[in-house]
């Protein structure tokens, strides 16, 4: 997601100072213009607005220098834009630390995969927290600005940490919206059915929506190389299941669709596409993956 995002960015004319854990993305930004540095606090040193996106909050704090005593002073005066995807507790906390440190602190994830990403197609939610109501409206005018080119629509969501919150909100509809999907699927296989016949009906109905019909897409090919990873879904309803229990909620639906994304997960599909949940549904059938 970091590459696309990055690259929509230079095009819009942003200059772009960039660091990678593994090199392979940065070489191809530098030739559109990036300039690479060697470590995340030369980043620090040369931009006043740094954008984070990791996997998960073990590489966040590994990245932002996160010790047990505080951030360190390298954050001083900055707007930090965190853009992945992590526990509402956690974005919290780390706000609260980023503004102690002296700078602002936006929560911005974003809903969609890299076709989205790619396209400037994405939903951003931004959250800020800061030293002061002042330098928060800033940091959100600022954080507006930067992803313009990414998103197709920018949502202020409150206090830190209710973007996290509403990501995952939007996440527990997507997951159970797809594990649907492939669950009508193989029921539409089972019942030896023209399957691009029900595609249309599925691509077309009152239901329809783009990401449907990208996982449609790939259900009807048989192809599941990853937008969105089978790992990073599971993760997900993981997160969303602990904030719901966290809020002493009921979640039937999501039990049933992460379950099934855990369970391709199990059966060794993490790194492919979540529309292969449709191999964990099989599994359950007594078919072949």
């Amino acid at each position: 997601m970091g590459r696309p995002m990055a690259t929509r960015l230079l095009e819009a004319g942003h200059d772009l100072l960039v660091w990678n854990r593994s090199p392979e993305p940065i070489e191809a930004l530098t030739a559109l213009g990036a300039v690479s540095v060697p470590s995340p606090s030369a980043v620090f040193a040369g931009a006043r607005t740094v954008i984070v996106m990791l996997a998960n909050e073990q590489a966040t704090d590994a990245v932002l220098e996160r010790q047990a005593n505080g951030l360190t002073t390298m954050l001083a005066g900055h707007v930090v834009i965190s853009m992945g995807t992590t526990s509402p507790e956690y974005s919290r906390a780390l706000g609260e630390e980023i503004s102690a440190a002296g700078a602002t602190f936006v929560e911005a994830p974003v809903s969609g995969s890299q076709v989205p990403a790619q396209t400037g197609q994405l939903v951003a939610m931004i959250s800020a927290l800061g030293p002061t109501p002042e330098l928060e409206s800033l940091a959100l005018d600022r954080a507006r600005a930067l992803l313009s080119p990414l998103a197709r629509q920018v949502v202020a969501c409150g206090p830190v940490p209710n973007a996290l919150m509403t990501k995952l909100a939007s996440n527990y509809f997507l997951i159970t919206q797809v594990a649907s999907l492939a669950e009508s699927f193989a029921f539409a296989q089972a019942q030896g059915l023209d399957l691009e016949a029900y595609g249309a009906v599925i691509a077309n109905g009152p239901l329809a929506s783009d990401v449907g019909r990208q996982k449609l897409a790939k259900l009807l090919a048989g192809d599941f190389s990853p937008h969105s990873k089978i790992s990073d879904v599971a993760m997900n309803s993981r997160l969303v299941a602990a904030a719901a229990l966290e809020a002493d909620l009921r979640t039937p639906m999501l039990d049933a669709g992460g379950g099934l994304f855990r369970l391709a997960e199990e059966l060794g599909f993490a790194d492919q596409d979540m529309a292969a949940v449709l191999k964990a549904i099989h599994s359950i059938q007594g078919k072949d993956a």
